[in-house]
């Protein structure tokens, strides 16, 4: 039974115990000798953790270890530049003796999937548009199984099982909202754009049916999600007889939502609509950073550095 979680490990601890595996690589240090770099992590979480001076006869079965393996570590919580950091003493893989729980290793959205999809899909067909209803209902249903435990990204924001479900809901809850403030925005468009903006996150990502991404799929690192959205909603604009006006807005709306070149949109957002959902995406990115460092952090403290957020620390006050 796992007992040490990421969200509590402390400096200086001593830990025995099981962590998935991801990033597992082999280095050579400054002094010559190879060590061990490697991402460790669990439900709550994922922690650097280095093991020093491989000995040659070690190397074989280190680098056996894949992405999504459960490994066992002895180990000692350490301090790097601001982070907490595991420095292993022993590492093996699992094996099916030691009895584990997947469900310890699995970083999933905090709603059921089945409940996440249910809403977006209410909210898609409250549209008045019936273009834009058709097109999301026809991505949402087509999509409906990989939806269910798709993660966001591969790391970083709603880095999830069913993370990308979590982003388009949340995301879905705060267009609703917004559009009640600035009433000059065509609310189905905002919305309709909060569904269609990163689906092609589902081609542009590999993910196994614990939401755990290995990385990119081949198109994936050639294009990205904003090439391949585009290229998808294009097809299914004039598949669907959508009005190319209404058709080439959506697909820039999906090549802004980034807004800088930097960030992959060559475009920065050029109609309300297009900009919102720009915030809308920042926004949610944004509050999932802060709130998993807070989950991490006891109150009276600040986080470790968080990278997506410049590098700050996060501080959680003693009062709820």
């Amino acid at each position: 039974m796992k007992s040490t979680y990421i969200k509590d490990l402390v400096v200086s601890q001593e830990i025995l115990d099981f962590f998935s595996a991801k990033n597992c690589t082999l280095k050579k240090g400054s002094n010559g000798k190879m060590f061990l770099d490697i991402i460790l992590g669990d439900k709550t979480g994922e922690v650097s953790a280095k093991k020093w001076d491989i000995a040659e006869e070690e190397q074989l079965s280190l680098l056996e270890i894949k992405d999504g393996d459960v490994v066992r570590i002895k180990g000692t919580v350490t301090e790097w530049n601001g982070s907490k950091q595991i420095r292993i003493g022993r590492i093996r893989k699992a094996v099916v003796s030691d009895a584990i729980e997947m469900s310890d290793f699995i970083k999933a959205a905090p709603e059921k999937a089945e409940d996440m999809y249910n809403y977006i899909c209410s909210v898609v067909e409250s549209f008045g548009d019936d273009d834009l209803k058709r097109l999301c209902k026809k991505l949402l249903t087509d999509e409906k199984e990989r939806l269910m435990y798709y993660p966001a990204a591969q790391k970083n924001h709603h880095a999830q099982m069913a993370g990308l479900l979590y982003h388009m809901k949340r995301m879905l809850m705060t267009g609703e909202r917004i559009c009640e403030v600035y009433k000059g925005l065509n609310k189905d468009m905002v919305l309709c754009g909060v569904v269609i903006h990163d689906i092609e996150k589902l081609n542009e990502i590999e993910s196994n049916e614990y939401g755990r991404s290995s990385g990119y799929s081949f198109e994936g690192q050639l294009l990205g999600h904003i090439v391949q959205g585009v290229k998808a909603i294009d097809r299914l604009t004039l598949d669907l007889e959508i009005p190319r006006e209404k058709a080439i807005m959506l697909e820039h709306m999906i090549l802004s939502h980034h807004y800088e070149p930097d960030f992959g949109s060559p475009k920065k957002p050029l109609f309300p609509e297009a900009e919102i959902l720009h915030y809308l995406d920042i926004i949610d990115a944004r509050m999932f950073d802060f709130e998993e460092a807070l989950e991490k952090t006891q109150p009276g403290e600040f986080s470790d550095k968080v990278f997506t957020l410049d590098n700050r620390k996060i501080y959680k006050p003693k009062f709820n």
